[in-house]
């Protein structure tokens, strides 16, 4: 199989099961929200793509997707590049951020998020 197009299959997969849980404009309108350095909010960005308001089974179809590893959690790694998840040419978070977002869904302190820990979080 040629790499190149299993990436592309990849994502396009990927953008179709964002896509069955979340709509383009909530999409951009959390995006929007972050777009500067320093300014993203967990809370503010979850309620903006309306995953407040998702059920408890669509928000494990995203943790899902936000373990790109599939190690069963999400680590600081997969926080950083926690917005181009949603969008391929957003920015990747800032360390402080990262980091401000790790602290907020770890919730036994050993530096990863748990499913239970993720979607209790994304839930403000």
């Amino acid at each position: 199989t040629n790499p190149t197009q299993y990436y592309f299959s990849f994502y396009r997969s990927f953008d179709m099961a964002l896509a069955g849980i979340l709509t383009e404009a909530e999409i951009a309108a959390g995006l929007q929200s972050c777009q500067a350095a320093d300014s993203f909010d967990y809370k503010t960005f979850f309620i903006k793509v309306g995953l407040n308001s998702k059920s408890k089974d669509q928000l494990v179809q995203v943790f899902g997707i936000l373990d790109q590893d599939r190690s069963g959690f999400i680590e600081e790694d997969e926080l950083k590049l926690f917005l181009q998840n949603f969008s391929a040419s957003a920015r990747a978070l800032t360390d402080a951020e990262t980091k401000a977002f790790l602290a907020a869904g770890d919730s036994d302190g050993d530096g990863k998020i748990g499913v239970d820990g993720k979607i209790a979080f994304m839930k403000p």
